[in-house]
């Protein structure tokens, strides 16, 4: 098993702790800033060379690189253990350094690499999905693999790679889940295309509902029922008037 052997030296300068102006000046000089801590010593606020740490960052360990850092007088063994780059221009802007014993277990992350060609992609139709890319270990730092290879050539729909499938030796502790799913065989997802029409039909204005005037029908409803028994009010006085005359004649 690979192990991360690619030893370099960082140097390290101390500088001014604490305020955004010194970082700045650290930058404007060709270094950036950086932490050192551990190993049961005081953290330490230093200035390293973003090419040299790039380096150690693409090589084949990648942050789990073990190095010499010289800083004053002193040498001791280091990774990089948190890094932040600039978003937009993508310039490399400060590090965490991690001062590591060799005789001590410690806790790092590891890329998973799939080997081969999936069988259900070639005979099946399926596709592979990669679900977990990294896992979580715990070794010597002397034991820590570049990687963890897993072949993958077996994998057909219902079989799945998981992080106990994983090949590793005593060494190595997963703390990783070991049941967590690693890669397997996937479909592809259709997907539904709606007609444009239909959208369109979905997304009108729906008709505003015809409002029924009912308050001015009744009212003129009312108003003729009135005027009904106005007209029939009428004939009735004039036949009483009539009756009335009659009797005085006689």
């Amino acid at each position: 098993m690979a192990t991360a052997t690619d030893i370099s030296i960082l140097e390290a300068q101390r500088r001014e702790p604490g305020t955004k102006n010194a970082a700045r000046r650290v930058r404007v000089g060709g270094k950036i800033p950086a932490v050192v801590y551990g190993a049961g010593k005081d953290a330490a606020a230093v200035a390293v060379d973003p090419r040299q740490v790039l380096r150690i960052l693409r090589s084949e360990s990648g942050h789990n690189t073990i190095f010499d850092l010289a800083l004053d007088s002193d040498r001791v063994k280091a990774m990089i253990v948190d890094w932040q780059f600039e978003p937009i221009k993508g310039t490399l802007l400060h590090v965490d350094l991690q001062r590591i014993a060799m005789d001590k277990r410690l806790t790092v992350t590891v890329p998973v690499v799939l080997k081969g060609e999936a069988e259900g992609v070639k005979t099946e139709g399926g596709i592979l999905e990669q679900l977990l890319r990294e896992i979580e270990i715990e070794c010597l730092p002397s034991d820590i693999p570049k990687n963890l290879e897993v072949d993958i050539s077996h994998l057909v729909f219902g079989v799945e790679v998981r992080v106990k499938d994983l090949p590793h030796s005593e060494k190595l502790k997963f703390l990783t889940d070991e049941n967590q799913m690693i890669a397997h065989i996937t479909t592809v997802k259709e997907e539904v295309v709606v007609a444009p029409e239909v959208v369109a039909d979905a997304t009108a204005t729906p008709a505003e509902p015809e409002v029924i005037k009912k308050g001015k029908q009744e009212a003129e409803g009312e108003g003729e029922a009135e005027g009904d028994a106005k007209g029939k009010a009428k004939p009735e006085k004039a036949e009483k008037a009539e009756k009335s005359e009659k009797k005085e004649k006689k």
